[in-house]
């Protein structure tokens, strides 16, 4: 039996059909419930819209769609013109990787069937996400370093976003990322040769709530997880001078 957001999915895309009519052209869902890895009711049905044209008139038309829909709790969805998504390739490799490899569409034509990723455009926005994330992670540690619980959440928030750049790291090698963030980072640590157990450490502090470490403890774990992604970053900075010497 359909759930309450399947219902209103279905009616969302009714709604933007006729809103947008002739200018619609397509209706993408993006993500882990695309690709069927989420927790009924819980997960975020992320939409990406692609129109003709994109005026601000346009963008009105759904407001009232779009509201009930954000009082859901869900995402608003993202809005692309046709010719943006064949444009935008170069500036968002990441993003749009992350969209094609697990989409559903919903309505129109596949946007994605126009767009082409180049793998110089993917390694180098790879490499500013991950040293931004890197030096984000070492100024929060200075507050969190004397609070154990502060600590914990700051290793378990920024792993899962560290994971989702793995996939492109795991991409640029030519290796098939999954679906799972976990499973993606035990990949990324067996081709780069990284030593897995400080991720480890960290996957059990979000799936086992009563595993908890002490003060010197979570310090020196955090000091093992900190090394281990300057090593991907180092990785990644490599490929750069591999592909000039070729």
């Amino acid at each position: 039996m359909a759930n309450k957001i399947d219902l209103a999915l279905k009616r969302l895309v009714d709604d933007l059909r006729a809103a947008y009519g002739e200018n619609l052209a397509s209706i993408v869902l993006y993500g882990s419930v695309a690709a069927g890895d989420h927790l009924e009711l819980r997960s975020d049905h992320n939409l990406l819209i692609a129109l003709k044209r994109i005026t601000v008139a346009d963008l009105r038309l759904s407001e009232t769609t779009l509201r009930n829909w954000h009082s859901l709790g869900q995402p608003m969805p993202v809005f692309f013109t046709v010719e943006e998504l064949k444009r935008a390739a170069d500036v968002f490799p990441i993003e749009f990787l992350q969209m094609e490899k697990a989409r559903k569409v919903l309505h129109g034509s596949d946007p994605f069937d126009l767009v082409e990723i180049s793998q110089a455009n993917l390694r180098h926005q790879t490499e500013y996400e991950l040293r931004t994330k890197l030096i984000q992670l070492r100024r929060l540690y200075i507050p969190a370093s004397t609070s154990v619980e502060r600590l914990s959440a700051l290793m378990s928030d920024s792993l899962a976003s560290f994971a989702a750049l793995f996939r492109a790291v795991l991409i640029l090698h030519g290796q098939e990322p999954t679906v799972s963030k976990s499973d993606n980072v035990r990949a990324t640590a067996r081709l780069l040769g990284l030593e897995e157990s400080s991720f480890e450490r960290i996957f059990a502090l979000r799936s086992k709530p009563g595993s908890k470490l002490t003060e010197t403890e979570a310090n020196t774990v955090f000091s093992a997880y900190m090394d281990q992604i300057e090593r991907v970053i180092e990785a990644v900075d490599e490929m750069e001078s591999q592909n000039r010497e070729r």
